[in-house]
């Protein structure tokens, strides 16, 4: 490659890959010497990049964190997928994340080129992100909690509980979990000797403190299971039976493998939930689109009355919800 800036540009490219390149496989990669290389490198170190270098047989170079952001070279994927990225990062709960994510967005697309711009521009015509509702979180704060977790640190900060009751806590963070529309974070509590949730909107004025965290058993090797399973702690859960008028099927595409199915003898079948809410078993049940009888629990047959007499009224019918369990 003779084409100076051109090189300059490929050898940018690798060294923004997280790895350390000897200097005889950036020379290969480039079809250079490596003195050419070593020039090269001394040409991007003068624009500011900083690339480090280490001696030895298994040193070699790479980019470094500096005191600015430098320029990236981006190939045609990472474009693109930083681009729809950008354009769904408003979605998500971050306080602040929109308008950045809108000025990123507008500074990358000005320098695609248009069959990026195209490609970009089909996927966002073919998608549609549901706008984020409920708390944000402070971005800050998620930043804290990843930069401990990076360097093994302890962290305080204030928590505010479900019910309103504010508290300092020193905690080691495992993880940062993203469930549903909200963040966690899952920690060990010092204070306590345990195993936390946070909610990462409820957290203020968090800090790292410098001490190392002591190394300990994870609760778990699927953080994300267990959130969801804390979370469900927190509310009571049942266990749904109920007799689908359809047959087994028609109902296991609807249904997506939520629970299990068996085939009756006259055409309908049973349905088994997963444990789950009321409100989400009967808000699935009333979606199925066909009649149904609930045999178990009956805490679910009373919630579908609630429902039911809440749906008449809201239309204005003034019927009466029916006394039985069947819908």
């Amino acid at each position: 490659m003779t084409d100076t800036p051109a090189r300059l540009l490929g050898l940018l490219s690798l060294l923004q890959t997280p790895r350390e390149w000897p200097g005889s496989e950036l020379a290969e990669r480039l079809g250079v010497s490596p003195r050419t290389i070593r020039r090269d490198i001394d040409r991007l170190r003068e624009l500011g990049y900083p690339v480090e270098a280490s001696r030895g047989a298994a040193g070699g170079y790479r980019l470094v964190a500096g005191t600015a952001m430098p320029p990236l070279v981006l190939d045609d994927e990472e474009a693109v997928a930083i681009a729809v990225g950008l354009r769904t990062a408003a979605a998500q709960p971050v306080d602040g994340m929109e308008e950045a994510s809108v000025r990123a967005l507008a500074k990358l697309e000005q320098v695609l080129p248009a069959r990026l711009r195209r490609r970009v521009g089909t996927i966002g015509t073919a998608t549609v992100a549901v706008p984020a509702t409920g708390p944000v979180v402070d971005p800050v704060q998620l930043t804290v909690f990843a930069g401990a977790i990076a360097n093994h640190e302890t962290v305080r900060f204030r928590y505010r509980a479900n019910d309103g009751a504010e508290t300092r806590r020193r905690a080691e963070p495992l993880r940062l979990v993203a469930a549903g529309r909200r963040w966690y974070l899952v920690a060990y509590d010092l204070d306590r000797a345990d195993w936390r949730v946070f909610r990462a909107d409820r957290v203020r004025e968090a800090q790292a403190t410098g001490g190392r965290a002591v190394p300990r058993e994870p609760p778990t090797t699927d953080l994300a299971a267990y959130v969801l399973d804390r979370l469900y702690d927190l509310v009571p859960t049942h266990r749904a039976v109920a007799i689908l008028a359809e047959p087994a099927s028609e109902m296991a595409p609807r249904l997506g493998g939520a629970g299990s199915l068996t085939a009756l003898e006259d055409g309908r079948c049973r349905w088994r939930s997963h444990p789950d809410t009321l409100d989400w078993l009967a808000f699935r049940l009333l979606g199925l689109g066909c009649a149904f009888t609930v045999e178990e629990p009956p805490e679910l047959v009373t919630r579908l009355k609630e429902l039911a007499t809440r749906a008449a009224a809201a239309a204005g019918s003034g019927v009466a919800a029916g006394s039985g369990a069947q819908v």
